[in-house]
């Protein structure tokens, strides 16, 4: 005959197998779906209870449940709704080529927003460079504005504290959300002395265009010398944060951690990037021919007291960071590029998710807090 202590026990480990079992059967998959605001598509990544089946778009296939319903958040969240991460894509992309942080934020717990922005996209590069870099902040705010009316959504998801993510171009969102400034000045002047060795930047996407590589030589060399205060007066305008008299410089307040891979940064003025208050994390490329590190990342570390360096990868490039990457764009983007930008076989699918992994612990440490 069994105890009471021997049943109690029995009972206990009986309950603790059903609950593992309960946990594993609520192993969340990944669901994504499409949204519009203003002819703007945004597509939106998250926690769904449907399975997840092999999707194919052009060159990329996900696994994703399509259009499924988004888990509610569960009792822990602090204000009872999922938090919110915009995505901010590089020059020319889309929110494919970046599916797998999305997705892994989605399965930490977050709702992943992606939007495609308008005029620096996949389908549309018209605008792409400083014109785009001038909109993309206000594409991040109408899309926290599109996800907090959405019906769907509103009830889920908390549109307060926001996080935001930035690959490459994205980066000049991330910082420009978190309050620091850019001048085409900045550019020039770094251009005009630095054309050769951050060629990747300064005469980005010309890989296959010899005249316009020659053109844009020219232009840089004619500023070479030039003195500040002679040059002219909208080169030296201010994009991004609020200005110096702001008590607080981020342009949308709801935004309220920064997470940035492989960023544009010598564009952004020194004291600016200083006046930034919230927290921003940098993953790093050491091998970066696109945007040279010590010139980008490293400009953004050595100015910002909030930054810190989230994870480094000495061996990575510039496009590492996408994933998937089919080899067929990976081959045809490379080729617009100054100094290529094949994938590097020595920053592994492990690599990468790893640091993917460290960017969902940032939000979730950073958008937890009051």
């Amino acid at each position: 005959m069994n105890t009471p202590l021997q049943t109690f026990t029995r009972l206990a480990c009986a309950f603790s197998l059903l609950a593992a079992s309960a946990s594993q059967a609520q192993v969340t998959s990944v669901g994504m779906r499409q949204i519009q605001s203003n002819g703007m598509p945004i597509t939106l990544v998250y926690p769904t209870a449907a399975a997840a089946q092999d999707v194919t778009y052009g060159a990329f296939t996900v696994p994703v449940a399509s259009n499924a319903a988004p888990l509610p958040a569960d009792s822990t969240a602090a204000s009872g709704k999922r938090a919110l991460i915009v995505l901010s894509h590089g020059s020319a992309g889309s929110a494919l080529p970046e599916h797998t942080l999305a997705a892994t934020l989605a399965r930490a717990g977050f709702l992943v927003a992606q939007p495609e922005h308008r005029g620096d996209n996949w389908q549309d590069f018209s605008k792409a460079g400083p014109e785009s870099w001038k909109t993309r902040p206000q594409d991040v705010s109408e899309t926290i504005d599109a996800v907090a009316r959405d019906p769907a959504l509103a009830a889920l998801v908390d549109t307060r504290r926001v996080g935001v993510h930035g690959m490459s171009a994205g980066g000049v969102t991330g910082l420009a959300l978190a309050g620091a400034q850019w001048r085409m000045l900045n550019l020039i002047q770094h251009c005009a002395q630095n054309l050769d060795e951050d060629i990747g930047f300064c005469l980005n996407g010309l890989g296959q265009s010899p005249e316009l590589q020659t053109q844009r030589r020219r232009q840089f060399e004619m500023a070479r010398g030039a003195s500040e205060p002679y040059m002219p007066a909208n080169l030296k305008v201010a994009y991004g944060g609020q200005g110096v008299e702001a008590s607080d410089p981020r342009p949308d307040r709801r935004v309220v951690a920064v997470s940035l891979a492989v960023p544009v940064g010598v564009i952004f003025t020194p004291e600016s990037l200083a006046r930034m208050r919230i927290p921003v994390a940098l993953s790093t490329s050491g091998d970066d021919g696109v945007l040279l590190p010590s010139f980008h990342s490293q400009h953004v570390l050595k100015h910002c007291k909030t930054c810190t360096t989230l994870s480094n990868h000495p061996q990575a490039g510039h496009f590492d960071w996408l994933s998937p990457w089919p080899a067929s764009i990976a081959r045809t983007v490379a080729a617009t590029q100054m100094r290529g930008g094949l994938p590097s076989p020595a920053f592994t699918d492990a690599d990468r998710q790893k640091a993917f992994d460290q960017i969902a612990v940032f939000f979730k440490q950073k958008l937890s807090q009051p």
